[in-house]
């Protein structure tokens, strides 16, 4: 970092990108945070409200606007607007809207914001991501989608919920599709060093065997459904999961995150944007880790990446 004062602009300011803008704030991620939304009153408002805590939290300002110049000369650019998801609508058939969206708004932002690190976070990310990197021409680690950080920290929370340990002593990665097809990697987790595949319970504690890993793998794809179920939309946990990865990016912390870009030299994935663990720093998302995966996980990533590609080719991408 060159020592100037870092800049965070979110697009959208519904659910998702004010819990972004909220968590940043808290974090003291960005000297500045700056909103953007079509709708002017809702983004006035949201700037105010968060205005009035600035007391409460590292030092900061929040800027917001309608105008694409509130985000210029961005450090980091945060997409959120999107179509919103419905109870029981897939992920996937939001898409087309959003794309439409995403097609109409970017360039503009680009052309502020040139030099910028581009992180999508509308769902589907990785179709959306994809789209992204074709609209503006950005290189993979310039622009690439949060992908499955919130999903492998989802796959973490209940991996130490049933194994009785705090989260931040498991290790372990949900790559692929963020959506219907992604894969958990059980065979290179851990807890505190020893292989999840040889864990012995602690007292008291249930086995991690093939039922649990499987009840488990099924409750972080569905998490999402579950939550848009009951509140609508999911915001919270996305917006700390985003959240971090600017940080690692304004940090220049080379923090080891499931990211989606494309996978050049990765045989079958290297034509869609997916999830690998993948070094993220200031330049973007740079190295994607060769993570062992054992036969079947990797017919599930080659699956989840014809998944996407077929979508892909839906929407003539």
């Amino acid at each position: 970092m060159d020592g100037r004062p870092t800049k965070l602009a979110i697009i959208g300011a519904g659910a998702v990108g004010t819990a972004i803008a909220y968590s940043a704030l808290i974090r003291g991620v960005a000297r500045t945070v700056a909103l953007l939304d079509i709708k002017a009153a809702k983004v006035t408002a949201e700037v105010l409200d968060l205005s009035h805590g600035l007391e409460f939290v590292p030092r900061a300002d929040v800027i917001g606007s309608d105008d694409v110049s509130v985000c210029a000369d961005a450090d980091v650019v945060v997409f959120t607007a999107g179509a919103k998801q419905k109870p029981g609508q897939s992920r996937l058939e939001l898409a087309d809207a959003t794309i439409g969206l995403t097609r109409n708004i970017l360039p503009s932002v680009l052309e502020v914001a040139p030099n910028a690190i581009y992180l999508m976070v509308t769902n589907p990310v990785d179709i959306v991501t994809h789209a992204a990197q074709k609209i503006t021409g950005l290189p993979s680690n310039q622009l690439f989608g949060s992908g499955t950080v919130l999903d492998s920290s989802r796959l973490r929370f209940l991996v130490a919920q049933h194994c009785g340990v705090a989260v931040q002593s498991v290790h372990s990665y949900v790559v692929g599709e963020h959506g219907d097809s992604e894969i958990p990697l059980w065979s290179s987790a851990t807890i505190g060093g020893v292989p999840l595949t040889s864990w012995k319970p602690l007292p008291g504690r249930p086995e991690m065997d093939a039922v649990a890993r499987e009840r488990i793998r099924h409750e972080v794809v569905h998490a999402a459904y579950a939550v848009i179920e009951g509140k609508g939309a999911t915001n919270y946990a996305i917006g700390l999961a985003a959240t971090r990865i600017v940080e690692a990016v304004l940090n220049d912390e080379h923090r080891v995150l499931p990211v989606s870009t494309v996978a050049p030299g990765f045989p079958g994935l290297d034509d869609v944007c997916l999830s690998l663990p993948t070094v993220v720093a200031r330049g973007g998302a740079q190295t994607r880790l060769e993570v062992p995966l054992s036969p079947d996980e990797e017919a599930g990533l080659l699956a989840s990446a014809e998944t996407l590609r077929r979508m892909q080719a839906r929407f003539g991408l």
